[in-house]
């Protein structure tokens, strides 16, 4: 709405007032300060719920940066805990892995030790075998001085039933194999003889004996000293009467010197 001022003799007529631009112009001055203190007490009112907002929004967003920097530092603090447990699995993986190589390694080394003990063993067994299953002559450095069914008065049978090893009277006399001895003392012609059950189930004799130095069942091996040689018994001279049998008694004798050789002796 416009109003009118009253025109006069030297007046002329005025544009309306624009209570619109009043408002503007007032509005102005109170912006540049200058009627400031007229303000009315609703636009002091305006005024001050405006500061407050801006207030609640600046505590606000302190306020919302602080939770995030919350947010984020326990973020941060979380994938440092995650980093740290991620790495010490890593290290209990490897030690347990570098556990499992020592342990298996160990496991290794033992099996390996055992075996090396089993091998001794074996080829300790295996030569204690071959030395009792060996033969030997039954007089070290000797001879066959009278072969095997040499013919002749000097025996009853009218043949030698053995064969005669060299040897000067106390020479010792070893057993040509491990056995059982089933005879030691008088054998008639024989003199002193020793006869043993071989453990292959053959027999050998050993007569004309100085000396017996075993008894019957007992164990003997190979190379094992049993008597001394002498001239006991039907003998011209000192020496070792030698048979091989397939029974311990008279009569089944076989060849000794096939035998000796059969089992690895050179006569």
């Amino acid at each position: 709405m416009a109003f009118t001022r009253p025109t006069g003799k030297h007046r002329a007529p005025k544009r309306p007032i624009s209570r619109t631009a009043t408002a503007a112009g007032v509005a102005t001055l109170a912006t540049a300060g200058v009627i400031g203190t007229l303000a009315s007490p609703a636009m002091a009112d305006e005024a001050t719920v405006s500061t407050a907002q801006d207030s609640r929004l600046v505590r606000t967003i302190l306020v919302g940066d602080t939770v995030a920097d919350r947010i984020e530092a326990q973020a941060t603090a979380q994938q440092h805990e995650a980093d740290a447990a991620a790495a010490r699995a890593k290290a209990e993986a490897k030690a347990k892995a570098a556990a499992r190589a020592k342990a298996e390694a160990r496991e290794k080394a033992e099996a390996k030790a055992k075996k090396e003990r089993e091998a001794k063993r074996r080829a300790a067994r295996d030569a204690a075998r071959k030395r009792l299953n060996a033969f030997v002559a039954p007089v070290a450095d000797s001879y066959v001085s009278t072969g095997y069914k040499t013919g002749g008065s000097l025996w009853s049978s009218g043949s030698h039933t053995g064969i005669d090893f060299h040897a000067a009277s106390g020479t010792p006399v070893h057993a040509v194999g491990a056995g059982t001895v089933v005879e030691a003392g008088w054998g008639g012609a024989y003199g002193n003889n020793i006869v043993i059950k071989m453990n292959d189930g053959s027999y050998t004799q050993y007569g004309h004996l100085s000396s017996i130095g075993v008894s019957v069942g007992q164990s003997v091996t190979s190379g094992g000293q049993i008597g001394l040689s002498g001239a006991t018994g039907n003998a011209t001279g000192p020496h070792l009467h030698f048979e091989a049998r397939t029974t311990p008694d008279y009569g089944s004798d076989i060849d000794p010197v096939a035998y000796l050789r059969s089992h690895g002796v050179n006569v």
